[in-house]
């Protein structure tokens, strides 16, 4: 049996928020088994759960939002904690948006390793897809497939000459996501960034937390040669944790975002015959095999 964790002891880090160009310090305290992943604003005196039923803005960043309040920019953060197998931890901010750190999950991982891992007493419960799920809009979609394991292939494709289509498939493990995903950083296009501004976003992006691409190249060294797709399947991880328990199931994505990623995270809990709680990936309750069996199969009762 897994077991659910949290962390050993508080952290801090200070930052920056991409969008609101604010200052920030964010604080990761221990939680008991079950309390799951909560956001508390400690400005507002508001606490918002990692839930996709919190979901209040998919527009360039995943927005959290409940009594007034709300915490924007949540994924690297929280695909950080489904990496590391973080269960139960209380998010503290004394500002809206959680800092932005290098636009990569690596920081957050990094901060978690220095925080340690507790083991507590309670089983860990995993969410298994027993059937296809699909969300679509226009040339977009995201599905998610049965398997014994999360995976995610995520496809992008761009009308610019050096962002045209780039595809990777990703087993996520911690040890996969810390070699191959955290590092990746949020990305964005130069002649767009008057227009964000302009609208109040993008307000603390700099070459320091964002890959910027010009017309005719990138304007920062790349860590990866496929660093853009890498970045999104590293969002997703992030936006699925609001189903609000590890996924076990291949995630497959074509030109999807944030909307899309929560999206799912929607028809997912909306639709329960699609899926069933375990507490070891590889398991299925008999019962729900027995759903599932075929007249005159080996399984039919």
């Amino acid at each position: 049996m897994d077991v659910q964790r949290t962390i050993k002891r508080q952290i801090s880090c200070a930052g920056i928020g991409l969008h609101s160009g604010q200052k920030v310090t964010l604080t990761l305290k221990p939680a008991a088994a079950d309390a799951g992943i909560r956001f508390r604003r400690t400005d507002l005196g508001v606490e918002i759960p990692a839930s996709v039923a919190e979901v209040s803005g998919v527009q360039h960043a995943t927005v959290l939002g409940k009594d007034g309040a709300t915490v924007e920019t949540v994924e690297h953060l929280l695909a950080a904690l489904v990496a590391a197998g973080i269960d139960n931890v209380v998010i503290e901010l004394n500002r809206r948006e959680v800092p932005i750190m290098d636009g990569s999950s690596a920081p957050f991982l990094y901060l978690l390793q220095e925080a340690g891992v507790k083991r507590l007493s309670s089983p860990r419960r995993y969410l298994k897809i027993l059937k296809p799920l699909t969300v679509t809009t226009a040339d977009k979609h995201i599905s998610v497939f049965p398997s014994d394991h999360f995976k995610v292939s995520y496809t992008i494709s761009f009308d610019h000459p050096i962002l045209r289509h780039q595809t990777r498939t990703e087993r996520i493990t911690e040890q996969s996501f810390a070699d191959h995903i955290a590092a990746a950083r949020t990305f964005g296009f130069l002649k767009e960034v008057e227009w964000l501004r302009q609208n109040g976003l993008a307000l603390g992006g700099s070459l320091e937390n964002a890959i910027v691409i010009g017309d005719t190249g990138v304007l920062n060294a790349l860590r990866f040669e496929d660093e853009f797709v890498r970045h999104k399947i590293l969002d997703v991880v992030g936006d699925l944790a609001l189903v609000g328990y590890p996924v076990i199931g291949h995630v497959v994505a074509h030109r999807a975002g944030h909307a899309l990623h929560t999206a799912l995270a929607a028809e997912i809990l909306k639709e329960q015959s699609a899926w069933c709680l375990v507490e070891t990936p590889e398991s299925v309750p008999e019962t729900v095999m027995d759903a599932f069996a075929l007249p005159g199969s080996a399984r039919a009762h």
